[in-house]
């Protein structure tokens, strides 16, 4: 291949450029890159949500040290090479939520789960997808959202299929455990590109179809009615936005897949390390700007030799002792996890040198502090893609409202919006 046939893909997919960039140096790409100005690398946020919280005592920085200089606790130790590359924020909680066993529902929203009359609970759309709304139009998959393979709820994260909810707060499914991930970022595609056209053709004459029943059914409805058929419609225009997202994507391959298919029993402690590394991947090959994780619990602790219930260990005050220890053992494990994918993101060089954890911001954390308590969520944020004050203790006045920070987090990578869920403004202290 030329460089002046690089040059001329380069012009006709400039939007989707970063996809070949992995593994386009065995056809002179380093020639090719250095003959050229390179496009800025595009900025990616990503949240990683686990439940049932963290031991209290051995996670949160002393509240009396705020700032650069303050002494990490146990709990984040395992960080410690990386100190200077995040900041943890005390202080923060979503005001509405009420639910002690839920650490993920009403995390990237701060919805008021009653605020609809007659429902036992609702919700509204995520910080994650409102970032997917502008960063979406440029890669093949608008979001990505993980969870763990576990089944069920046994790690306390509550109702959603994911961490990731729409406009309508509607929850949105996700591909369960590394197998699944891995296949939805690498596998091709064996049905002729013909026949995946037609397939879409169909689908939309199908929906036409639905659409004008529907549309039909419409006329004489009582309001609760017609709020449900608005509901249904909202649906049927998701799906014609994947049907046309799929057909604009059709004829580009996946990216070649950076490692063999993971096994589709791995679970725990490195089921967590595989999803991170294929977070990395879909960031990598720009096939994604915006991935959450709903992470596993129950299974963790099984891999780490724990053989308390994830439950009864998030009420290790009460009789503390193989309870607290797996407690702290869990916080222990978890950011061990987390300072590998740190170490993953800054070893990751993007087309113009510098690295991915430079594009990127990323918040880790829970709705549950501990036990059943929703104060001052646990919350931490790193890279350096978003202009944030990173290496510090941030202690923020009480109960100020979470989604502030995923305000500042969505501003601060690019994202036009003035406010998110129940926020009040920015995390003044968290800008650079």
């Amino acid at each position: 291949m030329s460089v002046r046939q690089m040059n001329r893909r380069a012009a006709l997919q400039s939007a989707t450029a970063m996809i070949a960039l992995p593994f386009l140096e065995s056809f002179g790409f380093r020639r090719f890159a250095a003959a050229a100005e390179t496009v800025a690398p595009p900025k990616r946020i990503a949240f990683l949500g686990f439940g049932w919280g963290v031991t209290e005592e051995s996670f949160f920085p002393d509240m009396k040290t705020p700032g650069a200089d303050y002494e990490l606790p146990l709990g984040l130790k395992p960080l410690e090479r990386h100190k200077a590359d995040f900041s943890v924020i005390q202080g923060l909680r979503n005001k509405y939520s009420v639910e002690g066993h839920a650490g993920s529902t009403w995390w990237l929203s701060g919805a008021n789960p009653y605020a609809e009359p007659g429902q036992s609970y609702c919700n509204t759309i995520s910080a994650d997808q409102v970032a997917a709304t502008q960063f979406g139009p440029y890669t093949r998959f608008s979001s990505l959202q993980f969870n763990h393979s576990e089944g069920g709820d046994r790690s306390g994260h509550g109702p959603g299929l994911s961490l990731a909810w729409d406009a309508s707060g509607k929850p949105i499914g996700g591909e369960n455990g590394p197998l699944q991930a891995y296949h939805k970022l690498f596998s091709k595609d064996t049905v002729p590109l013909e026949q995946r056209r037609l397939l879409i053709e169909q689908k939309r004459s199908v929906l036409d179809t639905v659409l004008e029943n529907a549309r039909s059914l419409q006329r004489g409805l009582g309001k609760n009615d017609n709020q449900k058929l608005d509901e249904y419609f909202d649906s049927i225009r998701q799906i014609e936005t994947g049907l046309a997202k799929g057909e604009k994507w059709m004829d580009r391959p996946r990216p070649e897949a950076p490692f063999g298919a993971p096994s589709a029993t791995v679970q725990g402690r490195d089921e967590i390390k595989l999803m991170y590394d294929l977070m990395v991947a879909a960031f990598q090959t720009d096939s994604t700007r915006v991935i959450t994780y709903r992470q596993p619990v129950a299974t963790l602790l099984t891999s780490i030799g724990n053989k308390v219930a994830p439950h009864d260990m998030s009420h290790y005050h009460s009789t503390r002792g193989e309870k607290l220890a797996c407690s702290q053992l869990r916080d222990r494990t978890q950011t061990e996890l987390l300072a590998g994918l740190i170490d993953k993101l800054k070893a990751t060089q993007e087309s113009d040198g510098s690295s991915l954890f430079d594009n990127l911001v990323l918040a880790y954390g829970s709705n549950i502090r501990t036990g059943h308590d929703l104060t001052n969520c646990p919350t931490l944020i790193t890279g350096g893609g978003a202009g944030l004050k990173l290496g510090h203790n941030i202690v923020v006045q009480e109960d100020t409202p979470l989604c502030n920070a995923w305000l500042t987090m969505l501003q601060g990578i690019g994202v036009q919006t003035d406010s998110h869920g129940d926020s009040t403004g920015i995390v003044k202290e968290l800008r650079a």
